[in-house]
């Protein structure tokens, strides 16, 4: 962190992020979040860009309904595309650019990778409620046709 950066405590974080305390200590201890600098108290000192990454993890685990692993690998690969991003050089040689290159295609190909993975499970998951669905609405209009012979035979 930089000295114009101003720094967070773990509490304001967590009040920011919507988070407890104690998800922001889990996701430092697998790895989610980089371990914060901290006072001379020990006391926990976070920057804006792990605000950000915090807010980035939930919106994950909102949308994607995906695992803290695959999560973790979703936030890396985007901070692998940043570093990417300021290591590219216009003047560097071809084979440098290409190496970035393949680097981040490679990066990106793992995170549609999992990105894939969870909308063909939402996919077959859906497709699962849907013939659910039809099943009950044939069953119901059976029902109401048996209802109607029946108050059909009583009149």
């Amino acid at each position: 962190m930089s000295e114009s950066e101003a720094y967070l405590q773990i509490g304001e974080v967590a009040e920011r992020t919507g988070v407890t305390q104690r998800t922001l200590r889990f996701y430092e201890e697998k790895g989610l979040l980089k371990p914060p600098s901290r006072m001379d108290g020990g006391f926990r000192l976070y920057s804006e860009d792990d605000v950000k990454r915090v807010k980035q993890i939930r919106r994950l685990q909102d949308l994607l309904g995906i695992s803290l692993a695959d999560i973790k690998d979703m936030v890396d690969a985007g901070e692998i595309l940043r570093e990417l991003k300021a290591q590219y050089r216009p003047e560097a040689g071809i084979a440098e650019k290409k190496r970035q290159l393949e680097r981040a295609i490679e990066v990106v190909h793992a995170q549609y990778a999992i990105v894939k993975q969870k909308t063909e499970q939402m996919a077959e998951m859906k497709a699962q409620l849907e013939e659910r669905l039809k099943t009950f609405e044939r069953w119901r209009k059976e029902l109401e046709q048996l209802d109607e012979k029946a108050a059909v035979a009583l009149s």
